[in-house]
């Protein structure tokens, strides 16, 4: 099957002063994917996606997002493209359905808030404060915020970090989710099992160049082939699984 390019990045540098924090990278996207950036900190992951999301300016390269061109119309770009905003970005007084309202006016759409909050698990804090969420909640949220302009694309820089293992399992789904109804899905993340789990293919970055481009599978054999064995016998279940089995898959939130 043919797949189509969404996102096609070719030789993107990024130098701040003498430092280059982005080293010639290239890649592309498919429609449809989950595509995943992974690296150590530092490694230029962050400031590739803000790059992309047009949040940060290239020093050079060239970045094309759905047949727009990043020099000429990144305000197409921003049209469609969902970028998860950090927690400082809400506003205090407002509960979730009025910060849903918010985002729709802004952005000039018609999006039905209680079916976007019920999606992503939240219709029973519809009346609640964004600061008065757990984190899985705050998370979770803040995806649903990601949906509203109706996005072709979204970004997620580290979407899972700092939850408990149902939560984390829970934003897994609702990833898997919004692909299913066709969003191309770009995720950063610090957790292989993450990774492993969500992404059809990955990019390693490390010190501001891709050293690795494949599928999980793909790397995980290659790895094996070159006649890597791990000290330990492999289990058929991780510690987490023990966790989630024992304590069971249902969210517990306030």
């Amino acid at each position: 099957m043919e797949k189509n390019t969404i996102i096609s990045v070719k030789d993107l540098t990024k130098q701040y002063g003498n430092f280059q924090a982005v080293k010639g990278i290239s890649f592309d996207v498919y429609e449809g994917e989950i595509f995943g950036l992974l690296g150590p900190n530092g490694a230029g992951k962050s400031t590739t996606l803000e790059i992309i999301e047009t949040l940060r300016e290239k020093t050079s390269g060239e970045v094309i997002v759905d047949g727009l061109n990043l020099d000429k119309q990144p305000a197409e770009i921003k049209k469609i493209i969902g970028v998860q905003l950090q927690s400082s970005g809400y506003y205090p007084g407002l509960n979730l359905l009025q910060l849903i309202e918010l985002f729709c006016g802004l952005y000039n759409r018609n999006v039905g808030a209680m079916e976007l909050l019920e999606m992503v698990n939240l219709k029973d804090k519809a009346k609640a404060k964004f600061k008065d969420l757990s984190g899985g909640q705050k998370q979770r949220f803040s995806v649903a915020t990601t949906l509203i302009n109706e996005p072709r694309i979204i970004f997620l820089d580290e979407p899972t970090t700092g939850l408990d293992p149902q939560a984390r399992r829970s934003l897994w789904e609702l990833i898997r989710t919004i692909r299913e109804r066709g969003t191309t899905v770009i995720i950063t993340t610090h957790y292989m099992d993450e990774a492993e789990y969500l992404c059809d293919r990955i990019a390693i970055i490390d010190a501001g160049k891709i050293i690795a481009l494949a599928s999980p599978d793909k790397m995980i054999d290659d790895l094996v082939a070159s006649g890597f064995e791990r000290p330990k016998e492999v289990k058929k279940a991780n510690l987490e699984d023990v966790f989630i089995n024992l304590t069971g898959h249902s969210l517990r939130e306030n």
